[in-house]
């Protein structure tokens, strides 16, 4: 009797082969369902940075910027068809990633997979075949590097414009290696963050993805630290393309790709821009440059004076600095660079909804302002 169960499992097993293909086939998920960015989030980008058609996520490389998946992936195997549609076309996909972008910067903490067109040309610093590298606060040792934290491709195999390359990313307990055309070519070990999300990055160029789709692995045990930023709720408002959203009186405050900044040449009294929107209680996160000129510019929570922080000179980091903070009620929370200025401080006076107010003294840039709604 188990003879004949052993031959008709045989029987079955070898007359349907298409069984076991379809098998594996159904190992690999979508991740782009070809219609539109359900399971994709616009991080700190405009509606028109990434439209679909034919079947294909298409960027349009302005502004620089991110698009995440709405999930956070640690194990897994992702595969990707792109192509760039000029020369020297400069963009990247990001593995565990962080829900928002970066003190100071259009992108995540993550490990970056370069995706550059060929006519960017190969240095000792960089080439366009596939290089991974960790990136703002980032950890990962690459194999086959150059004294670095980047990992090299050991082959050049990227196709120039406008011909298809696949990417074939393998992320499994902190290691990671890229496939370019079917070949293994670039690892690197020991990655942290090892869990977050998956993004594509908008740099300049005019970029096609298409057949997007994942296989998720077994889990291994995490240690702390190793898993980025969960989704906190943050929305940008700044589009990186223009300053809808926002109004001023003037015409000093300017749009510049990620940043959006005061010009200093306003030529009437009111020089502040603010949000077209109101806000109650709320979280918020912004980054600003460290202004030149001595004197105050002040962020006006719900537009009261009573809940102004105060950006000057005196702020320790010379570049960027975040501020980061709630405002629930009559009660105000400040975090600067990560660092806690004061819990909880109540407010007289503050109003109870309201736009955000940015008062200029002088030129000043900003960028990566978020907000996201508090729980009563």
């Amino acid at each position: 009797m188990k003879t004949h169960r052993l031959l008709l499992a045989l029987t079955i097993l070898f007359t349907l082969p298409g069984i076991e293909a379809e098998d594996k086939k159904e190992e690999f998920k979508p991740l782009f369902n070809g219609k539109n960015l359900d399971g994709w989030v616009r991080v700190n980008t405009a509606p028109s940075t990434w439209t679909i058609k034919d079947g294909m996520i298409i960027c349009s490389g302005k502004p620089t910027g991110e698009l995440r998946t709405t999930r956070m992936y640690q194990n897994f195997i992702m595969e990707v068809e792109w192509r760039h549609m000029r020369a020297r076309g400069n963009a990247g996909i990001f593995v565990w990633a962080d829900d928002i972008t970066a003190s100071g910067q259009p992108f995540h903490r993550s490990v970056e997979v370069q995706v550059l067109e060929n006519s960017y040309g190969n240095t000792r610093g960089y080439t366009t075949h596939g290089d991974i590298f960790p990136i703002h606060g980032a950890k990962m040792t690459p194999i086959n590097g150059r004294g670095g934290s980047r990992a090299f491709p050991t082959e050049n195999r990227s196709k120039p414009t406008p011909e298809w390359n696949h990417y074939r990313i393998t992320c499994n307990d902190g290691t990671i290696s890229l496939a370019v055309n079917g070949k293994v070519v670039t690892r690197g070990k020991n990655a942290n963050p090892r869990k977050g999300y998956i993004c594509l990055e908008s740099e300049g160029g005019i970029v096609h993805y298409r057949n997007l789709k994942i296989r998720e692995l077994p889990d291994t045990p995490l240690e702390p630290g190793q898993t980025a930023i969960a989704d906190r709720g943050y929305r940008c408002l700044y589009t990186g393309v223009d300053l809808s959203g926002w109004k001023s009186a003037g015409k000093g405050w300017q749009s510049r790709n990620w940043t959006f900044r005061y010009t200093g040449k306003s030529k009437v009294d009111d020089k502040s821009i603010v949000t077209t929107e109101s806000f109650s209680d709320f979280g918020f996160i912004f980054d600003v440059q460290t202004p030149k000129k001595p004197g105050a510019c002040k962020v006006l929570l719900r537009d009261s004076p009573a809940a102004a922080i105060t950006i000057d000179s005196s702020l320790k980091s010379k570049g960027w600095n975040r501020f980061e903070g709630e405002l629930r009620g009559n009660k105000l929370s400040l975090k600067l660079n990560g660092k806690p200025l004061f819990t909880d401080k109540a407010l007289d006076g503050v109003a109870a909804k309201g736009p955000i107010r940015i008062i200029p003294n002088g030129p000043i840039g900003f960028a990566n302002v978020y907000v996201r709604p508090l729980e009563p």
